[in-house]
């Protein structure tokens, strides 16, 4: 054969390899960066956000938080086994409304009564609460993980569920809220009463600034898992809590019927903490019968740099680093919860189709 004729025959070989080796090397290529980096949204992890409208803690108002997330305050991660949708407050920083803490939560965008049959469930762990604030301060190192609001009247609180821990504690308390739902144009004289599911209420408190009560034996450790149900139907609240290696607790409270009318209603609880400070009122006959209620969902702050001096249940005097949020972060000055699965019901015939936040949202 010509020489000619072979050496052209192996150079056509030669390239023909190097053809089929760039092709499988294209095919099995590594993913481009922008496919490396791709974000898992909160609400790929709980898709239910167009019932919400989402507060960060720096006071914005972010909407529905569909295809979103924030590096300080919202934002997905993965404890080796699934993801979680992590919510993040500061002890200081901007607020929203007329409150003196910062909260990133969820906020339903629509209203319903009472009397009928509305419900939300979350599982959920803490990871952390803030580090600093004073013991003898009520607040001090909880966050309220769940809620039920008014959007109408004096815009109360007839739910609030916390979780507190005490520094050098292993383990902390649950606790739930009602605030009375005060009589008269005045609201001043509202006040919360405490119930613990597992391990203290509000009002067990240190002696002194830094000193701390005894740890709760069935409390709840950092990164332990909880869930909770709330139902309200026909004018009751029903409230159901559940974890591993807890007994599962169950409460009820009426929405539409006051037990707390008269001066003397007022339980003792109330007369500890309250009442010193002023907050003596009685609450209206029918409670929240006639207002529009809604859900909240997240991590609301409870810790905040304001001196115990004005209010000894309210403010902790806690380490803010003059709203420096990233030196808040660094030294533990936070609240931080995730939650892993969420749904909520409300029936149809009673809701509202107003969107809004309340001023005290």
């Amino acid at each position: 054969m010509n020489k000619k004729i072979i050496t052209s025959l192996s150079t056509c070989i030669i390239l023909g390899i190097f053809l089929i080796l760039g092709s499988c090397s294209n095919t099995d290529k590594a993913p481009t960066k922008k496919e490396a980096q791709k974000i898992v949204y909160p609400s790929d992890v709980t898709p239910f956000f167009n019932h919400w409208k989402l507060i960060l803690g720096d006071g914005s108002n972010a909407g529905h938080a569909i295809n979103f997330a924030h590096k300080d305050f919202f934002y997905t991660a993965n404890d080796g086994q699934r993801d979680w949708v992590v919510y993040k407050a500061p002890n200081a920083g901007d607020t929203h409304g007329t409150s003196n803490n910062t909260r990133t939560e969820l906020a339903q965008a629509k209203k319903w009564s009472p009397l009928t049959d509305a419900k939300l469930t979350a599982t959920l762990k803490v990871m952390n609460v803030s580090t600093s604030g004073d013991a003898r301060v009520a607040a001090s190192y909880s966050v309220v993980i769940g809620q039920i609001h008014s959007a109408d009247g004096h815009e109360n609180e007839p739910l609030k569920i916390f979780y507190k821990k005490f520094p050098g504690h292993t383990k902390g308390s649950i606790f739930w809220h009602y605030e009375i739902n005060t009589a008269g144009a005045d609201n001043a004289g509202r006040w919360d009463y405490s119930t613990a599911v597992w391990g203290h209420d509000f009002s067990v408190v240190g002696a002194e600034e830094n000193t701390y009560p005894e740890e709760p034996k069935d409390g709840i450790a950092l990164g332990e898992e909880l869930s909770y149900e709330i139902e309200v139907k026909d004018g009751i609240m029903h409230l159901q809590f559940m974890s591993e290696g807890h007994e599962t607790k169950t409460f009820t409270k009426n929405l539409i019927v006051s037990e707390y009318t008269t001066t003397a209603d007022i339980p003792a609880q109330t007369q500890k903490l309250f009442v010193p400070i002023g907050q003596d009122g009685v609450e209206r006959a029918n409670a929240y019968a006639e207002e529009g209620l809604f859900f909240k969902l997240g991590a609301y702050n409870q810790t905040n740099g304001k001196s115990p001096e004005i209010n000894r249940n309210w403010c902790s005097g806690a380490e803010t680093h003059g709203g420096d949020v990233q030196k808040q972060y660094a030294d533990g000055n936070y609240a931080e919860v995730w939650f892993k699965a969420a749904s909520i019901f409300v029936s149809d015939a009673a809701v509202s189709n107003e969107g809004y936040f309340t001023k005290n949202d």
